[in-house]
């Protein structure tokens, strides 16, 4: 009975010692769309939402600013140390987060090392946060067992003591000066499909990303070497160097990435007979843009990036804050004289649809626009000085 009560005081001890304890999910004020996306996750689909640490990032540096070569030596005591080649990582990971996925909460900069934030000691007080030897492996593991199919220490570390050491070393000269294959951003991309309504798919990869404000991660979030290559097929054609030969996608594959928009779009939008053209306001919207908004960024009116939602064609649903004195009307090419300078804007313009032609009836009985005009036009170039200064 002694014995007994002195267990359950240390483990009342070892419990009460630590300074923080993780809850676990029910007990916080997280729900499943915190993370989620979608009602039902699953491992092969698990439609996350893009990770709010993201957004803590504000240090970013290009793949060729990067080292070429890094030396994890730090936790070395059964092995040689890692030769890690920094550069052609850095380079892979553009395509999908970029520095972050891997130097996640790197809020001031300089871009720290992971062993500033993940400690030597496995005894640690904090076991939400893994040690310097996990927070290795978690992000290494994974994507190295995929693309060599196998599970072997020694792909990446070599043990003391043995040929393995030298022929290391070699490696990492050899790498010292080696990058990866330049990724070239395509500008249309058209692919041809089973579906017999619709067998091309043409897709503007440069529209996505300069109009519609697509990142990459968005279409290539959760993704490694081996979604598009696999180590065990070696084309001997097209790849002198011995580079791993793409894999074909699956049709549920191809889709994931556009159903994050598209979902409850017709398939006939993408899925036609012809290689579409690209992106018209008019055709898409049913709203042609005028002059004063076809060099508008996407954002000034939809007021976000990637997810666009449809929105009301009122001009007051935009301009509802024009006031007399707030708005210089000779952008529109039209200088208002003295006498209507102070004229409020639904007074000409009916319950302030400013796409409809202007009427003077409400104050004049005898002059209509645009045979009579509340002031004189401008020259072009003076309304494209002006729209350049607004």
């Amino acid at each position: 009975m002694k014995k007994l009560i002195i267990i359950l005081i240390g483990l009342s001890t070892l419990c009460f010692s630590q300074k923080k304890i993780s809850k676990s999910h029910p007990e916080t004020n997280l729900t499943c769309k915190t993370c989620h996306s979608c009602e039902v996750p699953t491992r092969q689909d698990p439609c996350l939402n893009a990770c709010p640490r993201a957004s803590m990032v504000t240090v970013y540096q290009s793949a060729e600013q990067t080292k070429n070569v890094v030396t994890l030596g730090d936790i070395s005591k059964k092995y040689e140390p890692v030769i890690f080649q920094h550069r052609i990582h850095a380079e892979m990971a553009e395509m999908s987060g970029g520095c972050a996925t891997c130097h996640h909460y790197n809020t001031s900069g300089p871009i720290q090392p992971c062993k500033n934030c993940h400690l030597l000691n496995r005894k640690r007080d904090d076991i939400s946060k893994p040690d310097l030897e996990a927070a290795y492996h978690r992000q290494c593991i994974t994507c190295h067992r995929e693309w060599s199919h196998q599970n072997s220490c020694v792909s990446c570390h070599a043990l003391k003591n043995t040929t393995q050491t030298a022929s290391q070393l070699k490696a990492a000269q050899t790498l010292e000066t080696k990058t990866h294959p330049k990724l070239v951003e395509p500008k249309k991309l058209v692919f041809e499909t089973n579906d017999k309504d619709g067998r091309l798919v043409t897709f503007y990869h440069d529209e996505h990303i300069n109009i519609f404000g697509a990142k990459c991660i968005n279409c290539h979030q959760q993704q490694n070497c081996s979604m598009c290559h696999d180590k065990d097929k070696v084309s001997s054609i097209n790849s002198p160097e011995g580079m791993p030969v793409k894999i074909q996608k699956s049709k549920s594959e191809h889709h994931k990435p556009c159903f994050a928009c598209h979902q409850n779009d017709d398939c006939s939008l993408c899925h036609q007979q012809k290689i579409a053209g690209p992106f018209n306001h008019e055709i898409r919207t049913g709203w042609a843009l005028n002059r004063f908004h076809e060099k508008l960024s996407c954002t000034k009116c939809h007021g976000t990036t990637y997810k666009f939602v449809k929105l009301d064609n009122n001009c007051v649903s935009c301009h509802k804050d024009w006031k007399v004195g707030s708005f210089n009307h000779q952008i529109t090419g039209l200088k208002l004289d003295e006498n209507h300078v102070e004229v409020d804007c639904a007074d000409c313009h009916a319950n302030k649809d400013f796409s409809k032609t202007p009427v003077c009836t409400n104050c004049h009985d005898d002059k209509s626009f645009p045979k009579d005009r509340p002031g004189k036009l401008v020259s072009s170039v003076q309304t494209k000085t002006m729209k350049s200064v607004k």
